[in-house]
């Protein structure tokens, strides 16, 4: 794809996107590199930083070439790198690649630090320029495929967002052994989505049609959870009037997911493995004997192998809910997936709270991705709806979003690291070989 898309720039006009701003002071390069690129690009061109922001603000080119001598500063770099910060910081996906001399090559490696893409060196080879020029262009349309595939893709998996490795194999696990009616366990901890999970196991059965039942283990009493479960007869108990029927029985030809099992209390585990191995049970202060079909997923995040060595948890219940699991991976181990979902995430809270199109700086990219995320993407939905409600300007910076940037700086790639991790086409392919991720 990369070199179908190199080889095919070289051979069409301009097209109207594809803008190319060259910031350069000396009139003579200016009138040599816009002859020169006019052919395949939309050639815009400023002499300061003023005009620069002038243009990108205007015509928001994806491309800039930009010589960091530039009046009132010509033989210094302060005027050129105030010009870059500006640009990476509020035209993130702006791929800009810096001119240098031989004597400011220091500049020029300082520059890729702030973000630039790539620079080359004095006097200019057009041919060089090209390549570079090229090869940075399809960087964006590989980014911005990546980008319009994380927007439609619509998946089996409804509502799990990302492309890493370890997320892609839970997503194919589950595909796999959602037809079936085989007990899931899920493992992970807090935040990671494990009840998406089950919802996903749910809507790729056959029993998608049917009720989804939740219950959180660890929420209700535990002198109210078997009811709570099992249902009762009027007159069960103090305060039983009629008769009520339980979130087993709800889940009737569904699915019930029973969340933090790990909590659930040792009374209650005898009966819960009773009803697991015959599918029958009774209401509380009842005698009838009730036959449910229903699927069982469930969660925790606590060990249950070691409860069970510890005793506080039926090793018998735990094989039966066990027959296949997951364990869903921390945020911190989905590579690339922090800032996807939270691209998501700013789409949906612009929305939902009539803030027009917000975007994330550059900086904010980078402290989403350099951050822990302890509480994996639980924390980061409320960090960016903290960030999407407090922010004042059209981008969300690290400040909105209550993180550190001075903390990420030593997470920003080198220009090696960056141009590896924009060939997207990596994260492309393993879309297309696991059938839980089709595009819209």
């Amino acid at each position: 794809m990369a070199e179908q898309a190199l080889a095919a720039s070289d051979d069409v006009a301009p097209a109207p996107e594809r803008k190319l701003m060259i910031v350069e002071d000396d009139t003579g390069l200016q009138r040599q590199m816009r002859w020169a690129l006019a052919d395949a690009f939309d050639v815009h061109i400023a002499g300061d930083r003023q005009a620069a922001l002038e243009i990108m603000s205007a015509h928001r080119p994806w491309l800039a070439v930009l010589d960091l001598g530039l009046p009132p500063d010509p033989n210094g770099a302060t005027e050129g790198l105030q010009t870059l910060e500006t640009i990476v910081a509020n035209y993130p996906g702006t791929k800009a690649i810096i001119a240098s001399g031989n004597e400011d090559r220091r500049h020029a490696m300082r520059a890729i630090s702030y973000g630039a893409y790539d620079f080359f060196a004095k006097p200019v080879d057009i041919d060089q320029l090209r390549l570079i020029l090229n090869r940075a262009w399809n960087v964006h349309l590989l980014e911005e495929e990546n980008r319009r595939l994380s927007r439609e893709s619509r998946t089996q998996l409804g509502g799990i967002i990302g492309t890493s490795q370890a997320m892609m194999d839970v997503c194919c696990t589950v595909e796999q052994i959602a037809p079936t009616d085989v007990s899931m366990l899920i493992m992970g901890e807090s935040g990671t989505g494990k009840e998406l999970i089950a919802r996903a196991l749910h809507d790729g059965s056959d029993r998608a049609r049917g009720p989804f039942v939740a219950v959180n283990c660890a929420a209700i009493p535990e002198n109210l959870l078997e009811s709570e479960l099992f249902g009762y007869e009027r007159g069960a108990f103090t305060g039983a009037v009629k008769q009520t029927i339980g979130k087993v029985e709800q889940a009737k030809h569904g699915t019930l997911f029973l969340d933090e099992i790990g909590d659930m209390p040792a009374s209650l585990q005898a009966k819960m493995l009773r009803f697991l191995q015959n599918r029958s049970f009774q209401r509380l202060g009842g005698r009838e004997e009730i036959i449910v079909d229903v699927r069982i997923a469930s969660a925790t995040n606590r060990d249950l192998k070691a409860m069970c060595a510890q005793g506080t948890f039926r090793e018998d219940l735990y094989f039966r809910l066990n027959e296949v699991s997951v364990t869903l991976p921390p945020l911190r181990a989905r590579e690339g997936d922090a800032l996807m979902i939270a691209e998501v995430l700013l789409r949906k809270f612009s929305e939902a709270y009539k803030k027009g199109s917000l975007e994330l700086s550059r900086a904010a990219q980078v402290a989403i991705s350099a951050y822990g995320w302890q509480g994996n993407v639980r924390e980061l939905e409320n960090r960016m709806k903290r960030a999407v409600v407090l922010t004042q300007g059209p981008r969300i910076q690290p400040s909105d979003l209550g993180l550190n940037a001075q903390e990420t700086n030593d997470t920003l790639m080198t220009l090696k690291q960056a141009r590896q991790k924009a060939e997207l086409g990596r994260d492309l392919e393993r879309r297309r070989k696991c059938p839980a991720f089709r595009p819209g």
